[in-house]
């Protein structure tokens, strides 16, 4: 059993803490036993949303599989945050410390930081006060207009939604991808959307339909775009023809299953280009034999 322990500021924004409580709260339901708590210094939180919130005082008792993480708040910068005192930031110190993860969504990047543990690692946070993130913590490796990122132990999301993400990231890393695909599947959360996916992806894009097949086609096209998926493999994979899919994929799409992927990798190719890889380097890492195609892909968008 996995104990899941939510840090709760004063101002937390429902949705930062509600969305990942139901992600593990949906994956107790399904037989893999999580324990949530609510920690935090009052035992009444206000939330922004109008909310209360009730809270324990004491911390449990942690060990190295279970999970520290902390939503985010509303403040008009990370400057203007709730007081953070020196006991919470401890606890969250020591559970890592001890080999357990810590996680944080929007401004709860900042509790991080606060606590050292950004110092020489890879994070994120809401787009609005990524570069106030860089600036209080110098040393953290901020990443920019990413859903989430995971470096030694420490997990931190973009904010509200992606908090989801992070969530079932964390499902999957543990469990496999077909729990997490589980887990989604019953919240119909159908945008799981991978970490170093734009805040504004096309895996978003695309995923404002219900048709179960077409997002079950998705889901292995999203987990395998870099690799050769022809047409027959995607159809058999979810139990229809070849035909029957391309239709229903670009009724609810408006692509097909080979434009589909082709602008999952074109989107990869260009955040990896935008971060100082070469277009050889970038074609091939999502999946492209010859790097003219992901050229003519590109002029095309252009």
């Amino acid at each position: 059993m996995s104990h899941i322990v939510f840090f709760l500021v004063p101002g937390v924004h429902l949705l930062d803490l509600a969305g990942p409580a139901q992600v593990f709260s949906t994956a107790d339901d399904f037989g893999h036993p999580y324990t949530l708590s609510y920690v935090a210094e009052r035992p009444q939180v206000p939330t922004a949303q109008g909310l209360p919130l009730v809270a324990r005082l004491d911390w449990p008792e942690l060990g190295p599989e279970d999970l520290v993480l902390v939503p985010g708040w509303r403040a008009g910068t990370l400057a203007d945050s709730p007081a953070i005192g020196p006991a919470p930031l401890q606890a969250i110190r020591d559970h890592h410390a001890r080999g357990g993860t810590v996680a944080s969504v929007c401004a709860g990047a900042e509790a991080l930081g606060l606590a050292g543990l950004l110092d020489g690692r890879h994070c994120t946070t809401h787009h609005d006060v990524q570069d106030e993130l860089a600036s209080r913590h110098p040393r953290a490796l901020v990443v920019r207009d990413v859903l989430f990122t995971t470096d030694d132990r420490v997990v931190t999301s973009a904010g509200i939604a992606s908090g989801i993400d992070l969530a079932l990231h964390l499902v999957a890393t543990r469990h496999g991808p077909a729990v997490a695909a589980q887990v989604a599947r019953e919240m119909v959360v159908y945008a799981r959307r991978n970490g170093h996916e734009p805040q504004s992806s096309a895996m978003l894009r695309h995923r404002s339909h219900l048709d179960d097949t077409v997002h079950r086609a998705q889901d292995l096209i999203d987990e395998r775009f870099d690799q050769a998926l022809p047409l027959p493999t995607v159809a058999s994979a979810v139990g229809v023809s070849e035909r029957t899919l391309t239709r229903l994929f670009s009724r609810a799409t408006g692509l097909t299953p080979l434009r589909y992927q082709q602008t999952l990798r074109l989107e990869r190719a260009q955040h990896l280009i935008s971060h100082g890889a070469t277009m050889d380097a970038a074609a091939r890492s999502v999946g492209f034999e010859d790097p003219r195609m992901l050229r003519r892909l590109r002029a095309r968008t252009t």
